[in-house]
């Protein structure tokens, strides 16, 4: 057993490729229980059990609410263990959660099940751990890492959906889940003995320089230790300590500008069809339409790690700040089809960067030592803007009988984000910068 765990193919492009190449596999099969997944589903599942649609998104929130609990342990042991061991784990977490809410009679067979998998689900095998894992193979071609990494959720979830759907108008939900849960299965292995840590564990070094290359031997960088990179001085990073870390204005900044972004971003996304039928006047299939227009542009993302290549994810994220506030403005004009699918269109793609930006900004300021755990205890914040963007939109369409309102309203959080990510500078280096190598995070 010890010899397969310590074998990996040789490969004729840069190890990293591959991590994010089977990062994806699970989270191909972790995004079966996503919310959005769960929503375009969950028509099935109602027919099949005949409950109310309030009690899918009960679950669907109970599942995200515990995911945010999660995720602070989660982004911890991702800097300490990394996705070899976390990601099988949380692949044999879910695909028995899979299996066994495919065979649910009851309501609690089908909560508990599914909050468990969503739970362990998108900190594991869709958000924490793989952008860790991308954070660490990559410096150079960080940004563009982080891209892929970001389009894994949306191409896959797309890709689910249409999954489960077939199988169950030819057979069944459940014989969906089934499969999806044996798929689960299936990736465990493979993810047990191709995934790394770092490129220091098989002798490599960021982005593909190999240390024999240039003379020096790699040293392991762990949370609490580490050394200079062999790496010339243009590679070579400041790694802060979590601690250092969440003292700097500039990451609370970004945490809420992050917040403002998503919660805008899901009070939209979630009140977009009705407004488009009750206000603007087009059928519902055409507002699935345009919702769904805007949910495939997240495949943008690789354009915004190019741009932020070019003119730092900080300014990248000001733009899209900016222009998304624009274009929920324009909203308010839409009066046909057309109209609406160019809102779909631009809107998508500016708000599909919001969250990638952001962790491009905490890998630049901060390094990959501690990214894990800085990433893990911000993302509870995010996670309760995503709650309360829905609730935001009810509201506001409750007290004023209109959903436009709420377009202004969104419109200004932009604004607002925009402006906080505007004053989160980089970062000062603490004290002990002035004494210890780059690469090394006490």
């Amino acid at each position: 057993m010890t010899s397969i765990l310590n074998w990996r193919p040789r490969t004729p492009f840069y190890y990293g490729w591959l991590i994010l190449a089977m990062a994806a596999l699970g989270t191909l099969a972790a995004t079966g229980v996503s919310q959005v997944v769960l929503g375009g589903i969950q028509g099935f599942i109602l027919e099949d059990m005949e409950w109310d649609r309030s009690t899918i998104a009960l679950a669907a929130l109970a599942g995200t609410w515990s995911s945010a609990l999660l995720s602070p342990v989660v982004g911890r042991l991702a800097d300490r263990y990394g996705p070899r061991w976390l990601m099988p784990f949380g692949l044999t977490v879910v695909g028995i959660c899979l299996i066994g809410f495919s065979l649910c009679n009851s309501i609690w067979q089908f909560f508990i099940p599914y909050i468990v998998a969503r739970g362990v689900s998108n900190p594991v095998l869709i958000g924490i751990v793989p952008r860790t894992a991308a954070v660490n193979f990559f410096r150079r071609k960080r940004n563009i890492a982080l891209s892929l990494t970001g389009m894994s959720r949306p191409v896959t979830g797309a890709i689910n959906i249409q999954i489960i759907s077939a199988f169950a108008v030819a057979y069944s939900w459940r014989t969906a889940y089934r499969y999806l849960g044996a798929l689960s299965f299936f990736l465990i292995l493979p993810l047990m003995v191709l995934m790394r840590r770092r490129p220091e564990d098989i002798g490599l070094l960021p982005d593909g320089a190999r240390p024999r290359e240039i003379g020096e031997e790699p040293s392991p960088i762990d949370g609490h230790s580490g050394h200079r990179s062999a790496i010339g001085n243009r590679d070579q990073e400041f790694n802060w300590t979590a601690k250092e870390a969440f003292r700097t204005r500039a990451l609370w900044f970004v945490g809420i500008c992050t917040a403002l972004g998503t919660m805008g971003g899901s009070s939209i996304g979630f009140s977009m069809v009705l407004y488009l039928q009750e206000e603007v006047g087009i059928s519902k299939a055409q507002a699935a339409g345009v919702l769904s227009i805007s949910t495939f542009m997240a495949i943008s993302n690789l354009g915004w790690g190019y741009l932020a290549d070019r003119f730092t994810p900080r300014w990248c994220l000001i733009v899209a700040m900016v222009s998304a506030s624009a274009s929920v403005l324009y909203l308010l004009t839409v009066s046909s089809l057309p109209m609406a699918l160019v809102f779909g269109l631009v809107w998508g793609i500016f708000t599909g960067s919001i969250g990638v930006l952001e962790q491009m900004i905490l890998a630049q300021y901060f390094g990959r030592a501690s990214y894990g755990t800085i990433s893990g205890t911000l993302s509870p914040l995010q996670t309760g803007a995503l709650g309360l963007g829905p609730a935001m939109g009810a509201l506001v369409r409750n007290a004023t009988g209109t959903y436009r309102w709420l377009n202004v309203i969104v419109a200004g959080s932009y604004l607002l984000a925009a402006l906080l990510i505007f004053l989160a500078r980089p970062p000062a280096l603490p004290r002990r910068a002035s004494t210890e190598s780059p690469d090394r995070a006490d």
